[in-house]
């Protein structure tokens, strides 16, 4: 049995602690916004945050988030950073197809929260490990500069 902090709710969890975060958040307490992608970090959807830090829950074992928190896209709005992005990514409509963008979101969201004025390479290396087949990366970009002027 493992405890996990999710958007500031413990669960107690009768799985493996090898079990990675992602199927843990999906299967076992059903927040489903955080996407199964690649399986090996390579794109991005599977993103969420531990202790602020953008994370690919599909290879992180959930023995490593015990005594940490963990934030998914189903709460990032209930911060002022997650609320901007949100805001600046409807106002510049850069969802298209929708799958990577919660991946997409939380990265953003970890980078303001570190950085709240980044510069083109700042965007460019945090949001590097995120793959949008779809092609908004200008539309990304935009929405995080907007966001961290608001």
């Amino acid at each position: 049995m493992i405890t996990l902090n999710v958007n500031g709710k413990e669960h107690a969890l009768d799985v493996t602690d090898d079990t990675p975060i992602l199927w843990a958040l999906r299967d076992v307490i059903g927040l489903t916004g955080t996407k199964f992608g690649c399986g090996k970090a390579l794109c991005g959807a599977c993103t969420i945050h531990l202790d602020g830090q953008a994370t690919r829950s599909c290879i992180t074992p959930v023995s490593l988030a015990s005594g940490k928190k963990i934030t998914t896209i189903e709460s990032i709005g209930e911060t002022e950073v997650g609320k901007r992005i949100q805001e600046a990514w409807l106002a510049l409509d850069v969802v298209q197809c929708g799958y990577c963008q919660s991946g997409q979101i939380m990265s953003a969201s970890a980078l303001l929260a570190q950085t709240p004025n980044p510069s083109d390479e700042d965007i460019d290396n945090a949001m590097s490990g995120n793959i949008c087949r779809c092609g908004t990366y200008p539309r990304i970009k935009a929405a995080i500069k907007n966001a961290a002027k608001a």
